[in-house]
C-alpha cells in the first residue's frame, strides 16, 4: 500500500532534490540492468550485468565512499575531502587524483542514487514534462514518484525517468529509466537497504596497504586518459552525445575495445567516414575507423550529425 504524504507540486519537488544535501548515510544499492551493454573496459561492472549490488557511505560533509564487487576482489572509491582514491584490491594498485587535477571526473563511475539523480534532474528539467506520479516505498522510507519525461523536440531512445524522492530529507533513493517500446525499465538503481546517521570516520580514510603500487596522476587528465581523448559533448538534454577518441590500440591486448565493437556492431558509413554501429534498447554507439567514438541516448541520425561536425 502506497504511503499517504502531503501533496506537493512538481516544480517543488524537482527543487527541493536539487537544493537537497545528502546527509550521512550508508547502505546497499542494487542495480538492475536490461541495457545489453557489453563488458566493455570502462563500463562500470553494474552497468554490464543483468543485476550487481555496491556498497556506499557518506559523512554528509563531502566525504565518501564507494566500493564495486569486481573479477577476483572489488574496487574502491574514496572521496576524503582533498583526493578521490581508487584502490583494486584484485590488482594491488591504487590510484590518487587530487581534488582540481580533473574537475570534470571527480566522482567515481556509477554514483549512487542520490547523486546520480540529482545530476540528471538538473540536466533534464528544462527539456522535459515533469509530473508527480503519486507515492511509494523504497529501503523502507516513504518517497514521491517523479517523473521526467521528454519534450517533443527531443530526439531519444528513452521514454521517461522516475525518481523516488525520499518524503523527508528530499533525497533520491531511486533512479528509474524507461524506453519507447518497452514497459520494464532499461536500468533501476536503488537502495535495498539505507541507514540515515553518523558514519564511522575511517571509512573516509586511505591509506595504501603494503605491496600496493601507487599512481599519482600530475596532469588534468583522469587516470589511464592518454593525449587527444579527452571527452567532450554537443548538444544538452535527453539527446545529448558524449564525443571522444581511443587511445592507441596495443597489439595483443586483452580488453581492445575496438575488436569488441567489430564483433557485436555492424558495419556503417556516413559524411564522417566509415566504422560500426552498436545499438542497444537505450542508446546507440559509433566507432570510427580512426577511432573517434560518439555514444548517446540517441538514434544513429543524431550520432552521424554529431561526427560530421
Amino acid at each position: 500500500m502506497c504511503p499517504s504524504l502531503p501533496p506537493v507540486s512538481a516544480e517543488d519537488l524537482v527543487t527541493s532534490v536539487l537544493t537537497s544535501k545528502v546527509p550521512a548515510l550508508g547502505g546497499t544499492v542494487t542495480v538492475h540492468n536490461a541495457l545489453g551493454l557489453p563488458a566493455l573496459p570502462g563500463v562500470a561492472a553494474p552497468l554490464s550485468r543483468p543485476e550487481s549490488t555496491l556498497r556506499v557511505w557518506s559523512d554528509g560533509q563531502g566525504h565518501d565512499r564507494l566500493a564495486l564487487p569486481s573479477r577476483g576482489g572489488e574496487q574502491v572509491f574514496i572521496d576524503d575531502g582533498t583526493t578521490l582514491w581508487r584502490y583494486d584490491s584484485s590488482s594491488r594498485t591504487a590510484t590518487a587524483l587530487e581534488h582540481g587535477a580533473a574537475p570534470d571526473h571527480q566522482h567515481p563511475p556509477m554514483a549512487d542514487p542520490a547523486h546520480t539523480a540529482q545530476e540528471l534532474v538538473g540536466d533534464l528539467r528544462k527539456c522535459s514534462g515533469v509530473t508527480v506520479d503519486g507515492t511509494g516505498t523504497v529501503a523502507g522510507r516513504p518517497v514521491y514518484q517523479l517523473v521526467l519525461t521528454p519534450a517533443p523536440t527531443e530526439r531519444t531512445l528513452l521514454r521517461g525517468v522516475r525518481v523516488a524522492v525520499d518524503s523527508a530529507t528530499r533525497v533520491p533513493l531511486q533512479l528509474t529509466v524507461l524506453t519507447n517500446g518497452s514497459p520494464d525499465p532499461a536500468l533501476q538503481i536503488g537502495f535495498s537497504d539505507l541507514t540515515l546517521g553518523a558514519q564511522d570516520p575511517a571509512l573516509f580514510h586511505f591509506t595504501p596497504p603494503a605491496g600496493v603500487r601507487v599512481e599519482r596522476p600530475e596532469s588534468s587528465k583522469p587516470p589511464g586518459q592518454h593525449d587527444g581523448d579527452m571527452i567532450h559533448t554537443q548538444g544538452d538534454g535527453w539527446d545529448t552525445v558524449v564525443l571522444g577518441q581511443l587511445p592507441p590500440r596495443q597489439p595483443g591486448a586483452r580488453n581492445d575495445p575496438v575488436a569488441l565493437i567489430q564483433r557485436i556492431g555492424h558495419p556503417t558509413s556516413g559524411a564522417w567516414g566509415q566504422g560500426w554501429v552498436v545499438q542497444t534498447a537505450v542508446g546507440t554507439v559509433v566507432l570510427t575507423s580512426d577511432g573517434r567514438v560518439a555514444a548517446g541516448a540517441v538514434p544513429q541520425q543524431v550520432l552521424d550529425e554529431a561526427l560530421a561536425r
